[in-house]
């Protein structure tokens, strides 16, 4: 089946800059207090808690969810302005990201009351942190190829397998799993996954921490050995979970953070390069501002068409593609336009810091919510093309 593409030109509406200038002036607080250094993101837990709940008391947690949940029932576009700012001042967002962004919204849609009731107001204040397990080791991208498995027994269910690549699971609250409870048929193969709600401190479940070349360990190889999830905790619908998975990462492929992870790169740059440029770095800077500006009026799109009720799963492909390429090439960039600054520039150590960490970090982007190659599956499939 074919899609449309749309990408409609939105505009944030005052009110959304006026929220801006809200969000900012509360991050410049947190960093004139020390929460956070945006040069070097990294917080310990303890103060990313705290950070957290802060948030949260401000009612940019849950922002667009029910307000019988504890959310504010606001836009989309208004959440997009909070996450962009949260984004390019590089504020610890972990704990409370990926609750935010796409786990919450799941249990809304699919969860029972209990759950519902139970955890969503909890996520709304900031006080309960999620991670995803999709990946598994020899599995990769492929999503239906996963193997671990959920066994129906009295009561519940027993998990047995391992996931990989889990963002920060060894601080996380609870997971929203993705877990065989069939066989895939022959007519097809996204057949028997379910979707799991797993409390992380469960007994039988294992974290173990994966090193990156950039030196963070945030990574995690999660080992299930005979863990009890109850009934109750089953997400939507028995070995039909394919279908929550692809509508669920329309919201994490779609947001600014999909590319902006690297931006610091493009600020250090023009910080370096300063008020008069060369022709050389001005066209450079001119053809990646432009390039930036372009994905974020398509990521600013797919923000009002989730608004507006819909499904934009190619659109948010699109976005992804191609925002991580970006973000991905920008440290390389920045670096040859930075190749003949001179070492006395106000800011080259920074710049050089940033460079040398992004370039680390870079490898990961395209693979992360989705390689390359299964995004442009997805927008294939999407355009009739396959």
């Amino acid at each position: 089946m074919t899609v449309a593409l749309r990408f409609d030109p939105i505009r944030l509406p005052p009110h959304c800059q006026e929220l801006r200038t809200e969000v900012r002036a509360f991050l410049a607080d947190e960093v004139a207090k020390g929460t956070f250094n945006p040069q070097n993101p990294k917080a310990d837990p303890a103060s990313a808690d705290a950070f957290s709940r802060r948030v949260g008391e401000r009612g940019w947690i849950g922002m667009t969810w029910p307000k019988k949940y504890g959310g504010q029932e606001r836009s989309f576009l208004e959440r997009y302005v909070v996450t962009e700012e949260m984004r390019v001042a590089n504020a610890p967002t972990r704990r409370f990201f990926v609750a935010d962004r796409q786990s919450g919204p799941t249990l809304i849609r699919y969860a029972n009351e209990s759950i519902k009731q139970n955890l969503l107001p909890r996520m709304v204040r900031g006080e309960v942190g999620f991670c995803i397990g999709m990946s598994e080791p020899g599995s990769g991208s492929d999503l239906f190829a996963a193997k671990t498995k959920a066994t129906k027994i009295d009561g519940g269910w027993l998990i047995n397998g391992t996931k990989i690549w889990t963002s920060n699971a060894h601080q996380s609250d609870y997971m929203i799993g993705l877990f065989r409870t069939s066989a895939p048929t022959k007519e097809n193969r996204r057949h028997g996954l379910t979707s799991f709600l797993v409390d992380m401190k469960t007994p039988g479940i294992k974290c173990n921490l994966i090193g990156q070349m950039s030196g963070q360990k945030e990574f995690n190889e999660v080992v299930f050995d005979n863990v009890l999830i109850p009934d109750d905790h089953v997400i939507g619908e028995i070995d039909g979970a394919w279908k929550q998975a692809t509508s669920e990462l329309a919201y994490e492929r779609s947001g600014p953070e999909r590319f902006l992870e690297t931006y610091g790169a493009l600020s250090e740059l023009v910080r370096a390069i300063g008020s008069n440029p060369d022709t050389r770095a001005a066209e450079g800077i001119g053809r990646l501002v432009a390039q930036l500006h372009t994905l974020r009026r398509m990521s600013v799109s797919v923000a009002g068409m989730l608004e507006a009720g819909k499904e934009p799963v190619v659109e948010a492909a699109i976005v992804k593609d191609l925002g991580t390429i970006w973000e991905q090439a920008l440290p390389h960039r920045s670096r040859e336009l930075a190749a003949f600054l001179s070492p006395d520039s106000t800011n080259h150590e920074t710049l050089e810091n940033r460079l040398a960490f992004y370039l680390k970090i870079a490898p990961k982007l395209t693979i992360q919510g989705g390689t390359t190659e299964v995004l442009r599956g997805i927008i294939a499939r999407g355009l009739g093309l396959r």
